[in-house]
């Protein structure tokens, strides 16, 4: 690594190369969003950020877009796990872009949803380039994830002195989440469970059988317009957003 690109990344020193700055937006109200992330996204010239289809807006961009009006812009379908897209061939794809810009004198930022290092497609991005294009500068700025977020809003502590906090994805099928629970229960820990989604329908009834649902905090669209934190046994719908997740803690306070 040069010596510029270290100071570059280490201590912000100002050079004259183009770079690229994945930037956490937070999960979706702008008034969280960080003083960084604003000025990097104000001295960037191309603002790169995901759409889930192409009649799609995206998220983060709606995010920041007071501070995009004059950018140049490039939306990229992410896959997030949908039938239909092949990743690879995206993540290529989207660092042929940036790639190109950056070898323009463009610097460019890549928005991310929440916190770039949980659970961020941007990080297939950022390995990728920092793999095989060893030359460019990156850098990397922390936003405010939606389950810090929510565990605010909701009054959940997510770890108190001598906890332990897991964070999963949820579990595909019943038997793999009572085998989650189990262990976390044992252990004491407080759990999270991320991307929730279609599988609600029957997580709510283990979360019943295991009576653990009074004990548990659902977030729906965090930081969204149409948010819902609360108490899951308060919760009475079927089905949720792609933007979902569970807090659990298994004490009895």
């Amino acid at each position: 690594m040069s010596i510029k690109k270290k100071l570059k990344r280490f201590f912000g020193f100002k050079c004259n190369f183009a770079s690229l700055t994945i930037v956490g937006v937070g999960p979706g109200d702008s008034s969280l969003l960080t003083i960084a992330a604003v000025e990097a996204i104000k001295k960037a010239k191309v603002v790169v950020f995901p759409i889930s289809s192409d009649d799609k807006k995206s998220y983060s961009a709606e995010i920041v877009k007071e501070y995009t009006k004059f950018k140049k812009k490039i939306p990229i379908i992410f896959p997030m796990a949908r039938k239909g897209y092949e990743p690879d061939e995206i993540w290529s794809n989207a660092v042929d872009l940036i790639v190109k810009s950056i070898r323009n004198n463009e610097s460019v930022a890549l928005l991310c949803l929440g916190d770039p290092t949980l659970y961020a497609s941007s990080s297939n991005i950022l390995r990728i380039i920092n793999n095989n294009y060893p030359e460019i500068i990156t850098r990397t700025i922390p936003g405010i994830s939606s389950i810090s977020a929510a565990a605010t809003l909701g009054n959940f502590d997510l770890a108190r002195k001598g906890e332990t906090l897991i964070v999963k994805e949820c579990p595909s099928n019943k038997e793999k989440l009572i085998d989650l629970v189990n262990k976390n229960r044992e252990n004491s820990n407080v759990l999270v469970l991320m991307k929730v989604g279609k599988r609600w329908f029957w997580v709510k009834d283990i979360l019943k059988q295991e009576n653990i649902i009074s004990k548990s905090v659902i977030a729906l669209n965090v930081g969204m317009k149409d948010q819902i934190v609360q108490n899951a046994s308060k919760f009475d719908q079927d089905k949720v957003p792609y933007f979902s997740l569970l807090l659990i803690r298994f004490d009895n306070d």
